[in-house]
């Protein structure tokens, strides 16, 4: 009898009871992608389509144990690390992965939540851009993040491609920078790839609030693509074009009292099953 496997996504992140971010958004893009979700949680924010409300800590122990029993039963085919808020989070997850062997890893350096408020302590910086970005195949920041790793205002396409120029100089193999802030009728991403090369990515601004949660979409999407074996560029491109989808989907839905979440459900896949060798 022929054997299969699933493609397998882990996300390393934080959780969202609310359903529309961290690792609940994780799970229901792998899911929605055809792969097989793995989780780690990293910190537990009680929080709501209004906001953040307070940050509740995970011992670093757990969270090592937490990677250690995944990856020694269900190796990921790639990993997405989310939300990672003390430099004591990020020591001992890179420690940790570096036990084992190297695969596609997607780093979404969450700091501010889409209603604006700071999620990650001044310290963590540094060992983020330390630690971190030298074992990302891609980083993929938002405006205000990467305004705070370019020590700089990012408002305009302009000020994405000089704080991009900053941020690579940083350490990072390849950079999506996400231009979903800019107040334009059009919005536009720049992918800046391992080889210095700037690749954009155009998408019309929809007039909605239902933007929850859309960061970690969009990096768990990129990691699904990548489990599923697509290059790197194809899965920034993919997961372009499903994060648009999915915002689209869900713009007219009201979902709690803030912003809402996307619809991460608009054409679901079924699991793909990979005939084992």
């Amino acid at each position: 009898m022929k054997k299969y496997t699933y493609p397998s996504v882990l996300t390393i992140a934080g959780f969202d009871g609310s359903g529309g971010a961290g690792i609940q958004a994780d799970i229901k893009t792998a899911s929605a992608l055809g792969c097989f979700s793995t989780s780690v949680l990293t910190a537990l924010p009680v929080q709501n389509t209004q906001g953040v409300r307070k940050i509740y800590p995970i011992p670093v122990e757990a969270v090592a144990d937490q990677i250690e029993a995944i990856l020694d039963d269900i190796f990921p085919d790639a990993i997405k690390i989310g939300m990672v808020h003390t430099p004591q989070l990020v020591e001992v997850i890179v420690s940790t992965l570096s036990k084992y062997k190297k695969i596609p890893l997607v780093f979404d350096p969450v700091m501010v939540a889409t209603s604006g408020h700071r999620l990650i302590e001044e310290d963590t910086i540094t060992a983020i851009i330390e630690r971190l970005f030298p074992i990302a195949d891609v980083i993929t920041p938002n405006m205000d993040e990467a305004a705070i790793l370019a020590h700089m205002k990012v408002e305009t396409l302009d000020d994405l491609y000089t704080a991009g120029k900053q941020i690579k100089q940083l350490g990072c193999k390849s950079i999506l920078l996400k231009g979903g802030h800019q107040e334009t009728s059009m919005i536009t991403s720049l992918f800046y790839d391992e080889y210095e090369n700037y690749h954009c990515f155009e998408t019309i601004k929809f007039n909605t609030n239902n933007t929850h949660g859309s960061g970690c979409t969009l990096s768990s999407a990129i990691a699904a693509y990548l489990a599923l074996g697509k290059t790197l560029y194809d899965s920034v491109s993919l997961g372009q074009q499903y994060i648009y989808q999915a915002i689209e989907n869900g713009k007219d839905v009201k979902t709690g009292l803030g912003n809402g979440p996307l619809n991460h459900f608009f054409n679901p896949q079924k699991l793909v099953k990979n005939e084992m060798v």
